[in-house]
């Protein structure tokens, strides 16, 4: 993949930058039987208070259902590489041999065409979905769990993957993009290869226009506003705000804010490195 940039014919267009979706099947329809609709809360809880600032509005957008747990046993084709709007990395549709079709994250280089499996014993190439004391070492993954049968909530989002360092015990140790390196059961699954969409941390927006259409609402700055709606708001002129903090006073530089007490604290080997 790679980007595009465009002849500035006009001012949204002098600074953007996009990505060529060169991967994405042409012509390829959602999966109406997969696909349901997500009402928007507009940052709102049941209360209807605001929550989370600067959401609202937004195009209309369809929740495509996607197979995390792959727990269908049996080969399946790719159909079609998707673009998803709920999520950075592309999806690709794919059809077992009783006709059943599910959406599954698109690994980098899955083609259609393609078969993919999940379960024990499969290869470990692109695509496949197994469990972790089968993974090779060194091996690229994504779409890990976090406990068996659970589905795959870790490295999801474009571009990611963690790597298979070693087995200990009963577990295996990967090394997360985070940079933490931490122990996951080895019973959990895991799909091979690095998550679709490499380059999405290169596209820029070019216009305030396009957030608004993703639901993103303008942001005010917080040394602007008043001692009551902000830690960093208040002051005589250009006051320089103190130490910049979140709205609810949570430094915004190197305040650790995991629980000592977590549980999973015992399974981390190294932290995160977070540059401060």
């Amino acid at each position: 993949m790679a980007v595009r940039k465009f002849n500035p014919i006009t001012p949204g267009q002098r600074f953007r930058i996009a990505i060529k979706r060169d991967e994405l099947t042409k012509g390829a329809k959602p999966e109406k039987s997969l696909m349901v609709t997500l009402g928007s809360t507009g940052g709102r809880n049941a209360q209807g208070h605001r929550t989370m600032h600067h959401r609202g509005g937004g195009h209309k957008r369809r929740y495509r259902i996607i197979d995390f747990k792959r727990d269908k046993q049996g080969a399946a084709i790719v159909q079609s590489i998707q673009y998803d709007p709920y999520r950075t990395a592309f999806i690709a549709l794919v059809e077992y041999n009783d006709g059943e079709k599910r959406y599954i994250l698109a690994p980098e280089g899955l083609q259609v065409g393609q078969k993919v499996q999940s379960g024990s014993g499969v290869a470990p190439e692109v695509g496949n979905c197994m469990l972790l004391s089968e993974v090779p070492l060194g091996a690229e993954i994504h779409n890990v769990e976090m406990r068996p049968g659970q589905g795959g909530i870790l490295v999801r989002s474009a571009g990611t993957y963690a790597t298979m360092m070693g087995r200990e015990d009963r577990y295996a140790v990967l090394k997360m993009p985070s940079g933490e390196t931490r122990r996951i059961l080895l019973d959990c699954k895991v799909t091979i290869g690095s998550v679709s969409n490499s380059d999405h941390s290169l596209e820029v927006m070019g216009k305030a226009g396009r957030n608004r259409w993703k639901g993103r609402r303008p942001r005010v700055r917080p040394v602007v506003m008043n001692p009551v709606d902000h830690p960093m708001g208040g002051g005589e002129g250009r006051a320089s705000g103190g130490h910049p903090r979140s709205r609810n006073g949570i430094m915004s530089k190197g305040q650790k804010t995991r629980s000592r007490t977590k549980a999973s604290n015992a399974l981390i080997i190294s932290r995160r490195k977070t540059g401060h």
